[in-house]
């Protein structure tokens, strides 16, 4: 599939989310629950807790479609400026905004017009000012080099058809020093091409996950140090049986397959405070 094909699917399926979520209809198609009717998505439940979420607009909180809770765990400070690639209806920026502070700023990217206009509009009724939504691509990042302490995303990165090219902007983008710090849904270990389409069936943000030795090297390629990657939830044959089950697939004869591999995890690098001469290091 080509990367054009790829962004247009994207760019159609989170604007159909924006739209249910403005409609009133709930939350969106990412994982199992919105998907099928089951009770508890596997990928998006549970990532934010009621202190998090206090305070800001339920839109807000219904369309957050990510794998992880980026936010709690990259130690943002205050006075950082913090950029959120694929920033959806604007969770992460407006928590990111709080813990920065008056003196820092969060950015949102995100290149569909719908998730645009519902994040501006939860930014309005959070009363949040140090956050500024921009339009475009993840692959290109319209920021000056340089010019951010963080980067955050939280499970989009693997949508993404052109992940080395999302790695050197990201790499541009921050300061010397930066860091990386995202929630991205992770295949560890060898996985079927085949048992790969139909956990693809069962969530679409598995779309394009990359293997954990993959994503460590394309990060090293793109100049980072500091590599780390984290599971946070390891998903099972459990949490895919009943979609995969609607869709005639034999769940028992793949589950020795799929148990484990997929998980989401928090992904860790940084931006080497001195110079270097890898892709991005020099503009």
């Amino acid at each position: 599939m080509s990367t054009q094909s790829v962004r247009e699917i994207v760019q159609e399926k989170y604007g159909e989310a924006a739209r249910r979520v403005t409609s009133g209809a709930g939350s969106s198609c990412c994982g199992a629950s919105a998907c099928c009717g089951t009770d508890v998505d596997p990928i998006t439940s549970d990532l934010y807790d009621e202190a998090q979420k206090s305070g800001l607009p339920q839109e807000a909180v219904l369309a957050s479609l990510g794998c992880g809770n980026p936010t709690a765990l990259a130690a943002l400070q205050p006075g950082e400026t913090v950029l959120d690639l694929g920033s959806g209806g604007g969770i992460d920026v407006l928590l990111s905004a709080r813990r920065v502070g008056p003196a820092g700023k969060a950015y949102g990217l995100d290149m569909t017009d719908d998730m645009l206009a519902l994040a501006r509009e939860n930014q309005k009724k959070s009363g949040v000012p140090n956050v500024e939504f921009l339009k475009g691509e993840i692959e290109n990042i319209p920021l000056p080099d340089s010019s951010v302490d963080v980067i955050i995303s939280n499970c989009v990165i693997n949508l993404s058809a052109d992940k080395d090219r999302v790695l050197r902007e990201a790499f541009r983008v921050l300061k010397p020093g930066g860091r990386f710090a995202v929630s991205d849904v992770v295949v560890r270990g060898d996985v079927p091409e085949e048992v790969r389409r139909h956990m693809l069936l069962w969530v679409g943000c598995i779309a394009g996950a990359l293997r954990d030795t993959d994503y460590r090297a394309k990060l090293a390629q793109a100049g980072f140090d500091e590599i780390d990657i984290e599971p946070t939830r390891v998903y099972s044959i459990e949490d895919a049986r009943a979609f995969l089950s609607t869709e005639g697939i034999d769940v028992e004869a793949i589950a020795p397959q799929v148990e484990g591999k997929f998980m989401s995890a928090f992904v860790r690098a940084t931006k080497p405070a001195t110079a270097c001469c890898a892709p991005g290091c020099c503009g």
